[in-house]
């Protein structure tokens, strides 16, 4: 079988290990961890391009590497091949292997802020509108220099308030780091942000299986031509239902 992986970068490191190691051919196109921030429908505009730009002929389908991500997937039509998805909400279920083990851990934890060595890594070539939408390295002085002193300082104190709702920073280790300097750097801006910082080992499970070709439906959905995923508000995350344009 030779698939198609469809990949955030985030997850470059996981996913890349996962094909060398697959039995069935694999060929993936890394997109930009940015394209999340564009928002859900710009996301899944670009998604569906490079879908429907995979050859029926060459591929015999497409896996995402990707998870719901702010619906990013919602309305993601099969073309000509079947379409896997893994049922998950983001990225972190699927680093740590399992969606109920995320969903645990979170809400024994509330408050928590992840990290991983692909968010460390890729974080620092996000695209610039998205850097000014999340302020993901814009300071103070480069909005008020831009907007004004009141607006800048304004918009600058909303695009990082997130800090006020997290008290805690997860490092996920999953066994690829080169070295500890992505850990010191989790580590460094817990101290920054006056966060209590811990470390969880992850489970690259779910990823292996999603190019192994191993779709159980407790853990993938598999969508067939003509239909398209929807997203659900219950375990199973999306699910497949007859349809061409996103809902």
């Amino acid at each position: 079988m030779r698939i198609r992986v469809i990949a955030c970068e985030v997850l470059f490191r996981e996913i890349s290990q996962a094909a060398a190691l697959s039995p069935h051919q694999i060929d993936v196109e890394f997109l930009e961890k940015g394209l999340h921030d564009y928002g859900g429908a710009a996301m899944r505009k670009e998604l569906q391009f490079r879908i429907d730009s995979t050859d029926p002929v060459k591929y015999d389908a497409v896996a995402m590497g990707y998870a719901l991500c702010g619906n990013g997937l919602h309305g993601l039509r099969a073309s000509r091949l079947p379409l896997v998805a893994p049922r998950a909400h983001d990225c972190i279920a699927l680093l740590m292997g399992d969606r109920e083990r995320y969903e645990e851990y979170f809400n024994a934890h509330p408050g928590t802020f992840f990290r991983s060595t692909g968010w460390l890594e890729r974080g620092k070539t996000l695209a610039p509108l998205a850097k000014v939408k999340i302020g993901v390295d814009v300071g103070l002085q480069a909005l008020i220099d831009k907007y004004g002193e009141d607006n800048g300082t304004y918009l600058f104190a909303e695009l990082n308030q997130y800090q006020a709702s997290y008290r805690h920073l997860v490092y996920i280790e999953t066994g690829l780091e080169a070295d500890s300097r992505f850990e010191i750097e989790a580590k460094a801006e817990a101290d920054k942000c006056g966060w209590d910082y811990s470390k969880l080992s992850g489970d690259l499970r779910l990823i292996r299986m999603l190019l192994n070709g191993e779709w159980d439906p407790k853990d993938f959905l598999v969508v067939q031509p003509g239909q398209r995923i929807v997203a659900r508000y219950d375990a199973d995350v999306i699910h497949a239902e007859r349809g061409e344009e996103a809902p």
